[in-house]
């Protein structure tokens, strides 16, 4: 767990994050590969959810509160997801759909969403050539609660924009392969300057593992603050 401005942040494994000010608390791609075995949840008062290959209907379950508000891209399709998930429209929580450019309040959190995908003629595609993440399947979130500006791209290269955002806390997915990598995160993290990067998306699954204290000490190295489990470089 992290403190930062009044927040906490915590990354549980793979691409989720809790985020709280003590007050309220909100999930960003909750579930996938195990990473709430055993994880108690149920405090979640804002849940987004980005795509289709993070949408997960029991992790969801497991983290909201029952008056919880669950964020999701308008594109999450539970037909197209090879995994037996719930319908979204099913879930007994309050719904909001969002695009790629999308400015809504939930409570007192502010939720802004961002674009997110592999261009098709960058590094992070199929053998086919069609990208892991083509354009329209998903989004990222810029989500400010007590205060606290944290940037959460998704599953994305990086994108034209991205580096114009006003953030205190980046959570970059760093494992490369189906997403930008440590190098090309470092460089974003590099032109937005926040106080702090929490990276995530890596060493999941061989495809994306990678030198998470590599990169830290590269950002440490050009002066941005990052935090791992274990290991911290806050100014």
């Amino acid at each position: 767990m992290v403190h930062y401005g009044g927040i906490t942040i915590e990354w549980l494994g793979h691409a989720t994050i809790r985020i709280s000010d003590g007050e309220t608390v909100a999930y960003i791609d909750p579930g996938r590969y195990g990473v709430l075995d055993g994880y108690p949840g149920g405090d979640g008062d804002v849940v987004c959810v980005t795509h289709d290959h993070h949408y997960d209907s029991d992790a969801i379950r497991r983290v909201a509160r029952e008056d919880a508000t669950v964020v999701a891209f308008e594109g999450i399709n539970s037909h197209r997801i090879g995994r037996d998930v719930e319908r979204l429209a099913a879930l007994p929580y309050d719904r909001r759909t969002v695009d790629d450019e999308s400015d809504i309040a939930v409570g007192d959190v502010i939720v802004r969403t961002t674009a997110a995908y592999n261009e098709p003629d960058g590094p992070h595609v199929r053998a086919s050539g069609e990208p892991y993440h083509p354009k329209g399947l998903g989004c990222g979130y810029h989500v400010t609660i007590g205060g606290v500006r944290l940037f959460y791209p998704g599953d994305t290269d990086v994108l034209e924009g991205h580096d114009r955002l006003d953030v205190d806390v980046l959570c970059p997915p760093i494992g490369g392969a189906v997403t930008m990598d440590r190098h090309e995160a470092a460089d974003l993290a590099v032109a937005l300057d926040p106080d702090l990067v929490v990276p995530v998306h890596y060493d999941t699954f061989e495809a994306i593992e990678t030198d998470a204290k590599a990169f830290a000490a590269e950002l440490a190295a050009r002066a941005v603050p990052v935090a791992l489990d274990g290991y911290s470089s806050l100014r």
